[in-house]
């Protein structure tokens, strides 16, 4: 799995190379200053360089303790090839380490010694036992800050890629709601054209065209958005009346009440014209005289609520909450806000049908 997309973008190295200088310089001055408190006689300079750079090794192996880390996790602790990995090479940077720190004795001879030093193996060896314990644990914590760091690197990148996968699948189902809903609408537009060609209602056909061709074009300018603000929706939804209104001549009447202040609010694309579109089929179409559609708008708190009220009868929500606009709605609003969002349906009295939708406030 490639986690190094979400990594820091800090050069790994420049971590560790600050992390063991630090560890160098803080032993340093804790041996220099604690030496020279009890009154011994060092080469201070040079003691405390040769305390900074004995680190150099472990700095060195890091990266490879890191990168054997992920390829034998150490929690395989069943495993024959990760014990014989890790203690293998726990054993080379400490036999490396040890061969190093006692280059730099004989060279520096930081201790001021008078003597001549022993032979080169007999001290190289002497550095390896006696820090044996120190490499095991100096080994054990780094496989462990590894893991810890990788762990927390495929999470993320895990988190994303969930992230990235439900987005795609919103995407996916809004676009095939989306395809359910041009057709019915575009069906339903064509036939009243069609009935007015029949009725030699040319004019009125000629404008209902040309409402169609105007609401299609902005149809395909906002197909790839999800959202967009309530003030492109109420227009939308407007220009979808005026095409009904060539439909429905005097029987249909709309209003809208949307404060200035929440043109901006974040809706879910074509949710207007849904509802707009079940209360005409629903309530206007039902009655000879026709009626009003009225939409509205308004804030509470952190929560936009949109509504769409029809003057038609009343209706039997059992059968409504079943049929294709209701269920594309909700499947629309689920994909967006998951359980964020209310969609309530309404007869009101003395007459009239309601729907409303509350999401939550966004700009």
């Amino acid at each position: 799995m490639d986690i190094s997309p979400i990594r820091s973008q800090t050069p790994r190295w420049i971590w560790i190379a600050s992390i063991w200088s630090g560890f160098g310089l803080i032993g340093a001055m804790q041996t220099v200053f604690v030496m020279r408190a009890e009154g011994m006689h060092h080469a201070w300079v040079r003691l405390f360089f040769t305390c900074v750079l004995s680190f150099l090794p472990w700095a060195l192996g890091t990266g490879i303790v890191m990168r054997l880390a992920r390829q034998f996790p150490p929690v395989r602790l069943k495993s024959v090839a990760t014990w014989c990995v890790h203690l293998s090479t726990c054993a080379a940077i400490g036999l490396l380490y040890a061969a190093w720190v006692t280059w730099l004795d004989a060279v520096l001879n930081p201790y001021a010694l008078s003597s001549p030093h022993k032979p080169f193996v007999h001290e190289w060896l002497y550095h390896f036992y006696d820090g044996v314990l120190s490499a095991l644990v100096l080994y054990t914590a780094i496989l462990a800050v590894s893991y810890v760091l990788d762990s927390r690197s495929r999470l993320a990148y895990q988190q994303t890629e969930t992230a990235r996968l439900n987005e795609q699948l919103s995407k996916a189902q809004l676009d095939a709601l989306r395809r359910q809903i041009e057709p019915h609408f575009l069906f339903n537009t064509l036939n009243a054209i069609s009935g007015l060609v029949r009725e030699k209602r040319n004019d009125a056909a000629v404008s209902m065209i040309a409402g169609l061709s105007d609401f299609l074009r902005r149809l395909l300018e906002d197909s790839p958005r999800q959202q967009v603000p309530l003030g492109e929706e109420v227009e939308f939804a407007q220009k979808y009346l005026d095409i009904q209104k060539v439909r429905f001549v005097e029987r249909l009447q709309f209003s809208v009440d949307v404060p200035g202040e929440l043109l901006l609010a974040q809706v879910p694309t074509l949710i207007l014209q849904l509802m707009v579109e079940n209360a005409i089929k629903h309530g206007i179409a039902k009655r000879a005289q026709g009626g009003l559609i009225r939409i509205a708008a308004s804030r509470a708190d952190d929560r936009l609520k949109v509504s769409v009220y029809n003057d038609g009868p009343a209706v039997k929500w059992e059968k409504i909450r079943s049929g294709i606009g209701i269920s594309n709605m909700r499947t629309r609003l689920q994909g967006l806000y998951g359980d964020a969002f209310e969609l309530s349906m309404h007869n009101q009295d003395p007459g009239g049908v309601e729907v409303t939708v509350s999401v939550p406030f966004q700009e």
